[in-house]
């Protein structure tokens, strides 16, 4: 049996994406394989392609953080799961073919009945949000937070997690993102036309509790300026990388994992030694999945729950075939995009 999947023939563009076909991977002793029904198409996998995340694999690679299949063949030695199981993933690359072969302990049971496009948006958006607000920033219920991008995946996903837990939010956005940041209780902040800083001093006079920044750079300094003494910056992404969805130098694609790494650490260190105790407090949802793998399984079944209880309803950008995936990378990279996008299976 032949099946398609993406790969990532040289760090640039979304020219870089191809698609071949090829055998079926067959699982190896103690691997599962997996037929995917959605995967998601993400900030990291673009930064990935660029060559400058720090998870970039060496090429060519299949990229994808994210899915949730259906269980189709077992290798030898597997018990515990059943064929026809639905499941959640979470690969960091691999998630963008038909089909992939991973070990039992990656994967989490999806209860049955839910939208494999809705179900997938949790499992790195949703995980991110909740691990940042319940596990870095430890909100308490009347905190401020103030959410960069909140229009997008995981911004969206912190102000559905963060109205459950009773926060006045703020949210930057672009002109087109601002109805969707007030329907999800957000007080929106036009980030074209106005100073987020000014704005947050002009709203709340003392300023947030915490900041959410997945920009990185020199922004995360100017979170801090929106902080209120006490508060914390929760720095998880490097998008100040890229403009239009390509580097922003401008330079050639290479492997350069270490890229922009650096700054994080000066702005942590800046934030115990100057003034005022505004602390910026580093997220890597890989990092927290590899030290406690039991907190991601944990906090990923708590996600599936509201998500049965319609307590959370992740919004879907579109839905493009996984032959699309160029395509997908090139709408995600223009920005703009209201919540998330996702490759799905055709039905």
């Amino acid at each position: 049996m032949r099946h398609t999947r993406i790969i990532v023939t040289h760090y640039g563009g979304p020219d870089a994406l191809q698609a071949v076909e090829e055998e079926c991977p067959e699982p190896k002793s103690g691997e599962v394989r997996v037929r995917v029904l959605a995967a998601g198409v993400s900030l990291p996998d673009l930064l990935m392609r660029e060559g400058v995340h720090p998870e970039t694999p060496a090429l060519p690679f299949t990229p994808g953080w994210d899915l949730v299949g259906m269980v189709e063949r077992l290798g030898d030695g597997v018990s515990g799961i059943e064929l026809g199981q639905l499941v959640a993933a979470l690969p960091i690359s691999g998630a963008y073919a038909e089909f992939v072969c991973l070990r039992p302990r990656e994967l989490v049971p999806v209860p049955s009945g839910l939208d494999a496009a809705e179900a997938v948006s949790l499992v790195l958006n949703y995980i991110t949000a909740y691990q940042m607000l319940h596990r870095s920033a430890k909100i308490t219920p009347g905190q401020r937070a103030l959410i960069h991008g909140a229009a997008g995946g995981v911004g969206s996903a912190l102000l559905q997690l963060g109205r459950l837990a009773a926060l006045e939010m703020y949210g930057t956005c672009s002109s087109q993102g601002t109805p969707a940041v007030s329907d999800l209780g957000g007080i929106a902040i036009d980030y074209q036309h106005q100073d987020f800083v000014k704005e947050i001093q002009r709203l709340t006079s003392e300023g947030v509790d915490v900041v959410f920044d997945g920009i990185g750079g020199t922004h995360i300094w100017r979170s801090r300026k929106a902080l209120r003494p006490g508060g914390r910056v929760v720095a998880y992404g490097l998008t100040s990388s890229l403009r239009e969805g390509r580097l922003a130098s401008g330079r050639p694609g290479r492997r350069n994992r270490f890229h922009g790494i650096g700054i994080f650490g000066l702005y942590i260190a800046g934030g115990w030694l100057l003034p005022g105790r505004k602390r910026v407090v580093p997220y890597s949802i890989q990092w927290l999945k590899r030290v406690k793998p039991a907190c991601f399984r944990e906090d990923l079944v708590a996600l599936f729950d509201l998500l049965q209880q319609k307590k959370i309803k992740p919004l879907i950008a579109q839905r493009f075939p996984l032959v699309e995936a160029r395509h997908a990378h090139e709408l995600l990279g223009k920005g703009g995009v209201i919540g998330k996008i996702v490759l799905v299976r055709p039905s």
